[in-house]
Order: structure tokens, then sequence, then C-alpha cells
């Protein structure tokens, strides 16, 4: 039977050998998989192992074991990855995943960083590719300010 992390490999060659610590990941994408499998088949041991030593204190296991065993993993599929190769030292790997957590079918796209520490491949971070950081062009308006359509009046009794 293939892996569910859509790699089109048998689940013993592909993420099973990471998560039963045969063989640790030699790219960041292989870890990211692995970690898509390990939480498809809840196995909580390998995320918290993957994580970041110096952040799992910010790591809640019983709330990601929760989400995890009322989550149906459905597919995986990985947009792009940026460096994360076996010379590397960091990564990132955008992927997109569909779950079932008894809502209905629902896709999550992210964006995953990954460390090298010690010649082993840890996640560390992630964003959601599809927020963006809103920069305003010009100076801001305060309310007391006249405000800059010409009309006179207060920013606040006029535009704002």
């Amino acid at each position: 039977m293939n892996c569910i992390c859509g790699s089109e490999i048998e689940t013993s060659n592909c993420c099973a050998r990471f998560i039963d610590n045969k063989e640790q990941p030699s790219t960041a994408e292989e870890l990211m998989r692995a970690r898509f499998t390990a939480y498809a088949q809840v196995k909580m041991d390998f995320i918290e192992q993957t994580h970041n030593p110096k952040l799992k204190k910010e790591l809640d296991m019983d709330e990601n074991r929760e989400w995890a065993e009322k989550t149906k993993w459905l597919e995986l599929q990985v947009f792009n990855t940026e460096n994360g190769g076996p010379d590397d030292d960091e990564g990132v790997v955008e992927f997109k995943a569909k779950f079932d957590a008894g809502e209905g079918e629902q896709w999550h796209q992210e964006r995953s960083f990954f460390n090298k520490i010690d010649g082993n491949w840890y996640f560390t971070d992630s964003k959601n590719p599809q927020q963006t950081t809103f920069v305003r062009s010009g100076e801001k308006v305060g309310r007391n300010d006249p405000c800059p359509c010409d009309s006179g009046k207060k920013y606040k009794k006029c535009c704002g």
C-alpha cells in the first residue's frame, strides 16, 4: 500500500522508516511528509521528537494528540521546497493537506520551516502563505488631524 504522504512509494519504504526510527530524513521535505503521516497515524512521539528542541516548551502535545485523533487525513500535495537538501541547514516546504475533522473535507495550506541541528532535521515554525501583512503606503492619519481629502474638517468628522 502506498504511503499517505502522496509519494507513491510503499509506506514501509517511505515514511515508516523515519517514524519507526530506522532512518533519519535526509531532507526537509522527507521530514514534512513523515510528520504528515505521523499525524495521520497518531504517532505523536515522532511529532514531538522532530520538533525543534529549542522550541519544545511551546508544544502542547495533548492538544496535538486530540486534534490528530479526531482528524482523518486524506491527501497531501507538496507545492514547493526551498533549500532543505542533504547539505543545507534550513529549508522551507510549502504544502496543502486535505483532512476531515468532522465538519466535512477541508484544505490546510502552509509554509513549514525546518532547521538541521547536529545532522538531524527538525520542524521549527509554519506560516499560512495566504495571509499577508498590510503595509501602509502613506503616513497614518490621526483622528484629530485635518482630513487628507482637503475638506477642512477633522479626519474623525469626515473620512475617518
